[in-house]
């Protein structure tokens, strides 16, 4: 870090002096300290809430269900009535407790847009840990309290900053990455949000926090990410891109060179610039342009059903279906569990993987072959299950135990985690917050409705509601390979003619 500073020092006098002339381009960058640094301070409190709060109820909720009841009793018996909550209304309690995260996601998403604008990037990322300190005092206290509210409103409030941060992550990572790095960067978000899982997972098991006595601890460890985050991102710079779009061209300049460790960005600067002009010609983008104009609209509707396809492909249902997948492999409790947990680490490997992937295969190429392989595990899926019901064969019974962790290690390959930076790439400076605001809405929004919808469906129709999926993941490679365009190591301009060209066809 010090000898980073001595030479940016160095260099900053050359570029103040006229001395220094820019030769490389942005397209032959390394990852520096001070990029890793703001990488890690910025995903490491933010993707964490994301994934932590999506599957930290999940080990625990006969726990919760039993403190539901009880505390159900208790206030009955406070009120001189005598009775026993039923089942369903249990269930009603349990299954807000679980949605209303992904209901905050959904107000979340919408403000991302607004956020990132008064606040900025940075001061947004920052802003945000506010309603990671109130819900984990709300989750931390619930049960010392015998509240039940508190605990939903603790998990609505996370569910908001989670929501928030699924916009304005990949919209920091984005505008501070180079352009051959935009991608693997930008699939860090995706990879803490698989570890922050597996964590939950794991910290949820009976014999570590997941018990009657700790589960409040389980669910306000959120404090711990946001603390580091606090205190790593003050000395982390704002996006450059952001800083220049607000006349603070200087700062930008600086900005620029502390992230690349070199003054030696003149060709960043001038795509800056070049990004810049053209917003200003364009002025403020309205709702209205958005949804009017084609060259914002064509990339709008590609955004919209990109965050659809990611929540429609199956993934949540998978994962909700495993646990009765394992155990009808006659994996008893404890196997099953393990199973889970080690389907996560999968996930995580994959994941990794994937953002090494995404800067030599490409988006749509990593996209084609995740639906593709999703497509094709989902149908052998669906005749595996019933044949593993009516057959003695433990060959057939453990193939669904097989299918459903290959289908998670494919989605892991691309449609996990491209969606989340590929917005930020479709759109301009001027128009990105408020593609982002729309586009993480609507995935916020399909992942409460598959939450809700699928027991139902799946109570309906079986494992054939799997037939549903693969009719939807379908559909959407074709999407994709007719309408996605390629934007690795290109630029706004490069990415914005070809919608240019899209809307003359």
């Amino acid at each position: 870090m010090a000898k980073c500073d001595e030479d940016e020092k160095i260099k900053m006098a050359e570029f103040k002096n006229g001395k220094n002339h820019s030769t490389a381009t942005s397209k032959t960058q390394n990852v520096t300290i001070h990029l890793f640094l703001a990488t890690f301070a910025a995903v490491v409190g933010s993707a964490f809430q994301h994934g932590y709060n999506t599957g930290v109820v999940n080990a625990p909720v006969k726990i919760l269900e039993k403190w539901i009841r009880e505390v159900l009793k208790n206030q009955s018996i406070a009120a001189g009535e005598i009775g026993v909550a039923s089942e369903t209304f249990v269930n009603v309690i349990l299954a807000t407790i679980v949605s209303v995260f992904c209901f905050g996601g959904m107000i979340g998403g919408l403000c991302v847009g607004v956020v990132s604008e008064i606040f900025g990037r940075k001061g947004g990322i920052l802003f945000n840990n506010i309603f990671v300190f109130v819900s984990a005092l709300l989750m931390g206290f619930a049960k010392s309290q015998e509240s039940i509210m508190m605990l939903i409103i603790g998990r609505l409030f996370i569910g908001v900053n989670a929501g928030i941060n699924a916009g304005l992550i990949p919209m920091y990572l984005s505008e501070i990455s180079p352009l051959n790095l935009r991608g693997m960067i930008g699939s860090s978000y995706q990879l803490i949000i698989t570890v922050s899982i597996l964590l939950s997972q794991i910290l949820g098991l009976e014999s570590i926090l997941g018990n009657e006595n700790h589960w409040p601890i389980l669910l306000s460890l959120i404090v711990v990410p946001a603390f580091l985050q606090l205190v790593l991102m003050p000395a982390c710079v704002e996006s450059p891109k952001y800083l220049w779009s607000k006349g603070q061209e200087q700062s930008a300049i600086e900005a620029l060179h502390w992230l690349r460790c070199t003054s030696d960005v003149q060709s960043e600067l001038d795509l800056i610039k070049s990004e810049s002009d053209a917003q200003k010609s364009a002025g403020k983008i309205t709702l209205s342009q958005m949804l009017t104009n084609p060259m914002l609209r064509i990339p709008m509707i590609i955004s919209i059903v990109i965050m659809l396809a990611q929540q429609l492909s199956g993934i949540n249902a998978v994962i909700f279906y495993s646990t009765k997948i394992f155990k009808s492999a006659n994996l008893s409790d404890d196997m099953a569990q393990i199973g889970t947990i080690a389907m996560g680490a999968m996930n995580v490997a994959m994941t990794l993987a994937s953002s090494i992937l995404v800067e030599a295969a490409g988006r749509k190429t990593l996209l084609l072959i995740g639906f593709v392989g999703m497509l094709i595990d989902t149908i052998l899926l669906t005749i595996a299950l019933p044949m593993a019901k009516s057959l003695e064969s433990d060959v057939i019974k453990y193939m669904p135990v097989v299918l459903v962790i290959g289908f998670v290690v494919i989605f892991a390959v691309g449609p996990g985690s491209i969606p989340w930076f590929l917005v930020s790439e479709l759109f301009m400076q001027n128009a990105r917050p408020m593609a982002t605001s729309i586009a993480v809405g609507i995935n916020w929004s399909a992942n409460f409705f598959v939450g809700l919808g699928f027991p139902i469906l799946h109570s309906a129709m079986n494992s054939y509601v799997f037939v549903l999926f693969a009719f939807l993941q379908l559909l959407f490679t074709i999407f994709i390979l007719k309408k996605v365009p390629e934007t690795k190591n290109k630029t706004t301009e490069e990415i914005s003619a070809i919608f240019r060209q899209m809307s003359y066809e």
